[in-house]
């Protein structure tokens, strides 16, 4: 299975969850509901981003498969060293980074590697939290934005206030309000 047909996907047949876990499951369940004339809307969403997922249902399962293979891309494999992930893009720096960079051991890609690494770690929570902000809230507008309380809910989640979060969800679809407060943990731990 390839790694975008594997990706944790969580999908509603309206305001009830459908069915969460790999993306070709979900995949193939919402081609179910949608043969089975569900009642919908039938939306996928991104584990990781709160994003929704455009589906092309058509042909078989490993028709379905091999289309999510082919919209995550093929890995780059010209300049770089491929087999280990690494993808060259450009970087513009000012001729002063350039001579800095070009002093550290290892050269100027093994110096920008270690400085993103240490600014991962140093920024890891704070990260974390933006982005389940991001996810909750792309959810939130997406399925519950005509929802009693979906604006005070979002202050609250921009605001990291997670008793205010729960109280202004709380009168919303049990699934949608599970769906919505899992994405939004790491902002609200």
């Amino acid at each position: 299975m390839s790694d975008a047909a594997a990706r944790p996907t969580t999908a509603f047949d309206g305001e009830r969850r459908l069915l969460a876990g790999p993306l070709i499951d979900v995949a193939m369940a919402v081609k179910t509901a949608t043969a089975a004339a569900a009642e919908g809307p039938l939306l996928a969403f991104d584990d990781a981003t709160g994003a929704v997922i455009d589906l092309d249902l058509r042909g078989s399962r490993a028709d379905v498969a091999a289309r999510l293979a082919a919209s995550a891309g093929e890995p780059s494999r010209g300049r770089g060293r491929p087999k280990l992930g690494v993808v060259a893009r450009e970087v513009t720096l000012l001729p002063r980074h350039w001579e800095w960079l070009s002093n550290q051991p290892g050269g100027a890609s093994a110096a920008l590697r270690r400085m993103v690494e240490e600014a991962r770690r140093a920024g890891g929570a704070v990260e974390r939290a933006r982005l389940g902000q991001e996810a909750a809230y792309r959810f939130m507008a997406a399925m519950a934005g005509d929802l009693p309380g979906f604006e005070e809910a979002t202050r609250a989640l921009f605001a990291k206030d997670r008793a205010r979060f729960e109280r202004h969800v709380a009168a919303w679809p049990a699934d949608l309000r599970a769906y919505a407060t899992k994405l939004a943990e790491p902002a609200l731990a």
